[in-house]
């Protein structure tokens, strides 16, 4: 029946993601969320970015960014550096360390899936978008919070 071969598409996906988070944290000692941060802030001017904006480039929670910002920083991939003009601002820093780390790790899954994308065309990423709507209609997700980024931390309901 089709909706077995839906579901086991469905599981390839999840499984996938899972996957590629196991390995990026076994090879390389940090989470996807980490490395999308330190993907950030390398290409950012200077290399640097404020809290505020990372947050809005991940999608994610104030206290969830802090606390990747803080796991980055006790591996010495970022370090925090107060705005020089004000006292309350604090930049976030890509290290040296955290470049040569980015330079060593393979693109992500949502890297490649953005790739794939552009390459499609208008018609269909129409129809793509019209098909994944009415699969989160049938799973009851559509007014769930989701970052635009795919981390399996929230396909888990695990937060970083």
């Amino acid at each position: 029946m089709k909706y077995i071969e839906i579901l086991v598409k469905l599981r390839k996906i999840i499984r996938s993601i899972n996957l590629e988070s196991k390995k990026i944290e076994k090879e390389f000692g940090i989470s996807i969320p980490q490395l999308l941060v330190l993907k950030y802030l390398s290409d950012q001017n200077d290399y640097r970015a404020f809290a505020k904006d990372i947050k809005g480039y991940i999608n994610l929670n104030a206290s969830t960014v802090s606390g990747i910002i803080s796991r980055l920083e006790s591996k010495n991939l970022v370090y925090k550096m107060t705005k020089p003009n004000d006292k309350r601002a604090t930049y976030i820093i890509l290290t040296a360390k955290g470049a040569d780390l980015l330079h060593k790790s393979p693109p992500t899954l949502q890297e490649k899936l953005s790739q794939r994308l552009k390459k499609l065309t208008p018609e269909q990423i129409e129809e793509l978008d019209r098909n994944i709507e009415l699969l989160t209609l049938i799973l009851n997700v559509e007014d769930m919070d989701a970052a635009p980024l795919l981390t399996i931390e929230e396909i888990t309901n695990h937060p970083e």
